[in-house]
């Protein structure tokens, strides 16, 4: 029988109640009719009757009272109370009690006034409070422990009585067999099943009543043990429950399990022991040793195999990938070789009519024309079918031709038709099923064109096929501006991005824990379709501004205004489709370039996209990017190298690449790179420029290539002042207005750093120092000098006060604040930091990207996915630890003994142990 808690007594002892009824109407007339067996056992069937009958009296209080422990009330009420099976103890006390035993067994209202005081005690104290039998001036054997008394013969016992006690107090003998007598009230409560109450025998060497726990009572010589004193929960009476190794099928008999056997405490039947387990007599539980031993067997096998396979697992599937890559790649080369050898066929074809036409001419016309060769050249270049249409007319004119010419027109004859719709099928049909052989199958391949690809040869068909299509068109329109966006081979209908063009005026951040200002009065534009440089001194605020325009200047106070598309709104409503590179590395190292740049995709890009449309956004900034030969690679961490760190960088920015931005800002990712892999970069930054996206990014220094390759340049100086914005070709033009001229073999972005620095005295006779830059150029815009720089800028012309920007640069808080005062005002700022931080990423926005990203669960499932690929990548690291977990618990299991009456609490103490050790892992 399982361990009972305290509030379980309350079911079973309320239950207990309706064995107060047994003897109700049940009478011997004589004594001596009890040792007549069949009086005896007609007796014994009708108290127990009697006894199932008033089952249903107390249902409805029970369920009411203990529904939080009570699921099954007569199945409870059967495992506890349903005797039928051996009804001995109660003949026995039959017996005893000479046919008294309706007088000693306590009615409803004892039993209630037992139960509120067991629940009510504290501290262990199992006494009860004073009652009408058992207080100061009443105090008769049947008070002590395992002793109950008789009620007057004239008192009539009603069990049912929930209100008043009767008087017990005479005739006190010892608690019956079967039954617990508590301390502190006279009469006796049925155990229930599970329980072994025997009669308790003194133990002269303790004093105490064993198997029970109490003792005689002082200056009584003629008192002896009664039976059992207590029935409550496993702690406060373990010594009425069966023993483990032990099982009891009435609360009168004990029986040791046998071999083979186990028996848990409270058990009224033995359990057989599982196969492969050792079960010795008496037995409280099976020994399992062998069953662990085969988990930890199979668990080490698996751990094993896991540490040794894990990289084939993930080698295999990728190497599966790379094959199907492959195939489909040369199959695009080869459509690619094919439509280039067909242009060069109409490339002959058109010489060949345009000869044809001049001899034509010449044959047939009586003056000599010069011109007709140049029409055919301009009837050739305006349209291709023309060309054709000549090349097919002139085959039936052969009379005045050569015989190696007249031969060649008979094998052409042979494929009359053929070669020219071929033509036509390679420059306008379609790239994953290119059909070349029948009209039939040209058909075929133009309704396949309409089918989504599925498998994973068909996706990377059309990925390639379109960088195909996209760097054959790059090749015809290398002149190509922003007027004229790259068209990217979706039928003639490119995927549209949202044109984001930010504007901020008067643009001033102040730092809040210093009152600092770190970006002061910056008034311009970055515009779609150009790439913007942003350059400046150390601590001129490049990074700054670049956090105020993407809404993440955390910790600052801005004020001035930003418009996007000239229009008042919150950055954040764009936060979908606006990218940001920072300057540290934010890419997985356990992860491949591929994969990372994979996993921003899925989660970032829209979710109506189908999966051949992500996986060619991919491939394209694999390819552009240069990432073709590391895509499998593992980007590398600090105790693994990976790829080298001018690639790192670059799969930083393709992570924000992949996302398909319309505003694109990258704080210094040319920092660390060679010239190459700047050019590349710039490059590839250059194309997403010709579809529309806004790109500004922080550079140091770069080369001179480097610097014409961008549209605009922000010029910051220290203090976060503005210098220069504008086109980057007409930055010396400015400068040399301004009496500035760059010295020859000087890297004019390294002579303006130096300049901004106070390094080198700018030249000419104009007098400008460095630190009247940003004032020159308020002046040169008419923009309002703010009044602290007006007195060094009055000898340049007139000035409009700027009353808004009125601020002391070097902060207007000058108090001193005591040690106390500081830290509180540390305190709170770090509070509004971490404040501002959680509404960033929790607070909505109204969204303005016209994106709808995949949702929570579906992110879910990418990050699972994403977590189980680093964890096999690192299996070998996690399946030691869970080895050495492993070993861990099999010796605190070997050291441990839990039992039934702790519900396994010291395992939950080692799982939490196990745990801490887990998370002091690395």
């Amino acid at each position: 029988m399982p361990s009972w808690s305290t509030k379980d007594l309350l079911v079973v002892l309320a239950l207990a109640v309706t064995v107060s009824s047994l003897l109700n109407g049940v009478k011997c007339q004589q004594t001596s009719d009890l040792d007549n067996p069949a009086v005896l056992s007609v007796l014994t069937q009708l108290v127990y009757s009697q006894v199932s009958n008033v089952t249903s009296f107390l249902s409805h209080e029970i369920s009411n009272r203990s529904s939080f422990c009570v699921e099954d009330l007569n199945a409870d009420w059967n495992n506890a109370f349903n005797f039928s099976s051996d009804l001995g103890f109660l003949t026995s006390c039959i017996q005893t009690t000479k046919g008294d035993i309706k007088q000693r067994i306590c009615n409803e209202a004892e039993i209630k006034f037992y139960s509120k005081s067991l629940l009510d005690r504290s501290n262990g104290i199992n006494y009860l409070k004073p009652n009408k039998n058992c207080n100061l001036t009443s105090w008769v054997s049947g008070c002590e422990p395992g002793w109950a008394c008789s009620a007057p013969s004239t008192e009539q016992a009603e069990f049912q009585n929930s209100q008043d006690m009767p008087s017990r107090t005479t005739d006190c003998e010892p608690c019956c067999e079967g039954f617990f007598c508590p301390h502190g009230i006279t009469c006796m409560i049925p155990c229930p099943l599970g329980s072994y109450c025997p009669l308790a025998k003194l133990n002269n060497t303790t004093g105490v009543c064993e198997p029970y726990r109490y003792q005689l009572p002082p200056m009584r010589p003629n008192h002896t043990c009664g039976g059992a004193n207590i029935w409550a929960d496993v702690d406060s009476s373990s010594e009425t429950f069966c023993p483990a190794g032990w099982y009891c099928p009435t609360t009168t008999k004990r029986i040791p399990c046998s071999s083979g056997h186990y028996c848990r405490m409270g058990s009224i039947s033995q359990t057989r022991c599982f196969k492969l387990t050792s079960c010795k007599s008496k037995a409280e539980t099976q020994n399992m040793g062998v069953y662990g031993i085969m988990l930890i067997a199979a668990l080490s096998t698996l751990l094993l195999i896991i540490y040794s396979c894990s990289d084939q697992v993930l080698s295999t599937r990728e190497r599966r990938m790379a094959k199907s890559r492959e195939a489909a790649a040369r199959s695009v080369r080869k459509t690619s070789n094919a439509r280039q050898r067909w242009k060069t066929a109409k490339d002959v074809a058109k010489k060949s009519a345009s000869g044809l036409q001049a001899q034509l001419s010449r044959t047939f016309s009586r003056k000599k024309d010069v011109a007709d060769p140049e029409k055919v050249k301009m009837l050739g270049q305006a349209t291709a079918e023309t060309d054709i249409e000549l090349l097919s007319h002139s085959h039936p004119i052969t009379p005045n031709i050569a015989p190696s010419s007249s031969a060649v027109q008979k094998e052409k004859a042979k494929e009359s038709i053929d070669p020219m719709q071929m033509m036509h099928e390679i420059e306008n049909g379609d790239n994953l099923h290119l059909e070349t052989k029948t009209r039939d199958k040209s058909v075929q391949g133009k309704a396949s064109k309409e089918k989504q690809p599925e498998t994973h040869s068909q996706i990377f068909k059309y990925a390639y096929a379109q960088l195909e299509k996209e760097k054959a068109q790059q090749q015809e329109n290398k002149n190509l501006t922003f007027s004229g966006v790259v068209n990217m081979a979706t039928k003639g209908e490119p995927r549209k991005r949202l044109l984001m063009e930010i504007s901020f005026k008067d643009l001033t951040l102040i730092l809040k824990v210093q009152n600092k200002l770190i970006l002061r009065c910056v008034t311009g534009k970055i515009k779609p379709g150009r790439i913007t440089a942003v350059m400046g001194p150390s601590g001129a605020g490049k990074t700054t501004f670049l956090s105020a325009v993407a809404g993440k200047a955390f910790g600052c106070k801005m004020t001035g205004s930003v418009l996007i598309n000239g229009k008042t709104e919150s950055i954040h409503s764009y936060k979908k489709i606006i990218g940001f590179v920072p300057q540290d590395d934010i890419v997985h190292g356990n992860l491949t370039v591929e994969e990372n740049l994979w996993f921003s995709a899925q989660c970032r890009l829209s979710a109506d996209l189908p999966k051949a449309d992500k996986v060619l956004v991919v491939e394209r900034v694999i390819e552009f990017l240069g990432l073709q030969s590391v895509r499998n690679s593992l980007v590398g961490t600090v105790e693994k190298r990976g790829i080298s760190g001018g690639q790192r960088k670059r799969v930083n920015v393709g992570l924000e690449m992949v996302m398909e931005p319309s505003l694109l800002l990258l704080d210094e990712p040319t920092s660390g790179l060679d010239s190459a892999s700047c050019q590349l970069l710039l490059r590839a930054l250059r194309r997403e420029a010709l579809q529309g996206v806004n790109i500004c990014m922080v550079v140091h220094q770069p080369s001179y290539a480097l610097f014409n390759m961008f549209d605009d340049l922000i010029l910051l100086a220290k203090g976060g002042l503005t210098v220069y914005h504008g086109p980057v070709k007409k930055v010396e033009e400015y400068f040399l207005g301004l009496g500035i001229c760059i010295p020859e073999r000087i890297n004019p972005p390294d002579y303006f750093i130096d300049i901004l620095e106070g390094l080198v005295e700018p030249g000419g006779s104009s007098g400008v120092s460095y630190k009247d830059l940003p004032v020159r150029w308020m002046l040169h815009n008419g923009y309002p000098v703010p009044l602290d720089m007006q007195k060094n800028a009055a000898k340049f012309g007139n000035l409009t006060p700027n009353p808004a920007n009125e601020t002391d640069p070097n902060g207007s808080e000058h108090d001193d604040r005591s040690f106390a005062g500081e830290l509180l005002h540390d305190v709170r700022h770090v509070v509004e930091l971490e404040g501002e931080k959680i509404l960033f990423n929790f607070l909505k926005s109204q969204d303005l990207s016209n994106r709808k990203t995949p949702g929570i669960f579906k992110q879910y499932k990418y990050f699972l996915i994403r977590i189980v690929k680093q964890r096999l990548r690192e299996s070998k690291i996690q399946a030691i630890d869970y080895l050495i977990l492993l070993l861990a618990g099999a010796c605190l299991g070997a050291l441990s003994r839990g039992n039934d009456q702790k519900f396994g609490g010291v395992g939950y103490i080692y799982t939490v142990i196990c745990l801490f050790y887990v998370k002091l892992r690395p």
